[in-house]
């Protein structure tokens, strides 16, 4: 399957996975507009000591495509490509959206987070402040763009900012004719971009009790000092640290400061909370 092709609403998709390293298993969720691709250094930094796994979410990367995109059925995405791998406990990082979804999967299924590592979100709702790029994606004329800078003139009134285009661009395929396509499916995002910004409701007093370690981007705004009791509540051995000079792509902007920040982490076994 190929995530041109539309699944339909039903149960798991079959979830792309690249695979790096050995050793104890550690999954990989990407935020929204992101893939396996955007994780690709950090996974060959951590496959130096551990079974990275980068999955696509369905439609993004090499994902299949489905309407149905909610923080449940993604859950069961990453629970059924784990299972199908053999593994039954990991640790995971997810970031943004794959945050929100590490943090469901955390929640839901207890037993199945050795640790957690949530970069840049909190489970709350947040305005769709996103939204803007979907539109901006869906309004390039794919029919009139040659090469990626074609692409790239046609985002910049929409979205100004250079790095964010490119981050954005990454998601731009040519096929063997050289048509150049979206590998991520647009109109189901625009559909359930306020699902997506929100966090799912969660039964009064469930909480992941396991060792979770929440990372900001310095210049980021994602993780405010008001969201710290949502945090506890659900997570309440929770700590948080800061990674300097990096907005809300932590990973991408200071990669070392990133696995500087979550490498002893995820090789401890009981680190305190200090949220």
């Amino acid at each position: 399957m190929t995530g041109e092709q539309d699944v339909g609403a039903g149960g798991p998709v079959a979830l792309s996975v690249v695979e790096t390293g050995q050793g104890p298993p550690v999954a990989i969720l990407h935020g929204l507009f992101g893939s396996a691709l955007n994780w690709a250094s950090i996974a060959r930094s951590l496959g130096a000591r551990f079974r990275v796994l980068a999955l696509d979410a369905r439609n993004h990367g090499n994902s299949p495509w489905a309407w149905r995109c909610d923080y449940p059925v993604m859950t069961s995405d990453v629970i059924h490509a784990l299972k199908q791998r053999g593994i039954n406990q990991c640790a995971v990082i997810g970031h943004s959206m794959g945050g929100k979804t590490a943090m469901t999967l955390a929640l839901t299924r207890p037993e199945m987070v050795d640790r957690l590592v949530i970069v840049d979100i909190a489970p709350v709702r947040y305005e769709p402040r996103v939204i803007g790029y979907v539109e901006a994606m869906l309004a390039v004329d794919l029919n009139a763009v040659g090469r990626r800078t074609d692409a790239d003139a046609a985002l910049a009134q929409s979205v100004p900012d250079a790095e964010t285009r490119q981050f954005l661009l990454q998601n731009l395929s040519a096929d063997a004719t050289g048509r150049y396509r979206w590998k991520i499916h647009l109109e189901a995002l625009r559909a359930g971009i306020a699902v997506l910004a929100a966090f799912p409701e969660m039964p009064n007093g469930v909480r992941y009790a396991g060792p979770t370690l929440f990372v900001a981007g310095e210049r980021s705004d994602y993780i405010q000092p008001r969201h710290a009791a949502a945090i506890r509540a659900m997570f309440p051995a929770a700590r948080t640290e800061v990674v300097a000079r990096a907005g809300h792509w932590v990973h991408a902007q200071n990669p070392q400061g990133f696995l500087a920040c979550i490498e002893p982490f995820l090789a401890a076994r009981s680190p305190e909370s200090s949220f």
